[in-house]
C-alpha cells in the first residue's frame, strides 16, 4: 500500500518497490552456506552484484560495470510471478521465456511508461545474452551457482543427483562471457568429483 495523496508518478514507483519485496519469498535450491535455510532470490541477486564488482575483470571482453549491475539487479524479478526454475529441471526453455515475459511484462508494468520499458529492456538484454555485459552477467549467474555447490560439499550437485556432465553442460554458458570463470568452472567440477561432492558419478 502507498500514500493515495502521492503524485500520480511516484505512487506508482513506490507501489513497484513494494511489490518487488516479494523476491525475498522466492525461495531457490540453493541453501545459505552453513545452513539448512534455503537462499531466497533477493539474496541470490545481491551476491551476483558483488560478484560483478568483484570479478569484473574476467569478462571476456571490457564491460560497462554499472550496466552489468543493473541487469544482475532486475534479472530475477520474473519470479516474483513466475517463480524460480531449477537449472536442471529446464526441460523447454522457450516456454519458460514466454511465462517469464508474460511476468516481466506485468512487473515491470507497475511502473511509469518510460521506466517501464527501459526496465524491460534490460531483462531482454539479460535474457538474450548478446552484450558484453549480458554474456559477463549469464556466466556469473552459473558460476556463482557452482561456486556455492563446491564450497558446501556438493550443495544440489548431490541433493538433486547431479553428475558431473550434467553439471558441464548445463554451465558451458560460462564460456561465453568468460573464458577464465569457465576454466575454473571446469576445476569445480573435476575435484568436486574426487571429493564425491556429485551423488552419481
Amino acid at each position: 500500500m502507498t500514500p493515495s495523496s502521492l503524485p500520480t508518478l511516484l505512487t506508482a514507483q513506490l507501489a513497484f518497490l513494494v511489490e518487488i519485496d516479494q523476491l525475498k519469498n522466492i525461495l531457490r535450491k540453493h541453501k545459505v552456506l552453513g545452513t539448512s535455510r534455503r537462499e531466497n532470490s533477493a539474496e541470490h541477486s545481491w551476491h551476483l552484484v558483488i560478484a560483478a564488482m568483484v570479478l569484473a575483470e574476467y569478462s571476456n571482453e571490457p564491460i560497462d560495470l554499472l550496466h552489468t549491475l543493473k541487469l544482475l539487479a532486475i534479472h530475477d524479478l520474473v519470479e516474483i510471478e513466475a517463480g524460480d526454475t531449477f537449472l536442471y529441471d529446464r526441460k523447454d526453455e522457450h516456454a519458460l521465456f514466454l511465462k517469464e515475459r508474460q511476468a516481466a511484462e506485468k512487473i515491470f508494468g507497475l511502473l511509469p511508461k518510460q521506466q517501464s520499458q527501459a526496465f524491460l529492456n534490460l531483462w531482454l538484454e539479460f535474457e538474450d545474452g548478446a552484450t558484453p555485459e549480458a554474456a559477463f552477467a549469464k556466466s556469473l549467474d552459473r558460476f556463482l551457482a557452482m561456486l556455492l555447490n563446491f564450497s558446501s560439499g556438493g550443495g544440489t550437485w548431490k541433493e538433486f543427483s547431479i553428475t558431473p556432465s550434467m553439471a558441464l553442460e548445463k554451465n558451458a554458458l560460462i564460456q561465453k562471457g568468460s573464458e577464465e570463470l569457465w576454466k575454473t568452472a571446469q576445476t569445480l567440477i573435476v575435484e568436486a568429483t574426487q571429493k564425491n561432492y556429485f551423488s552419481i558419478i
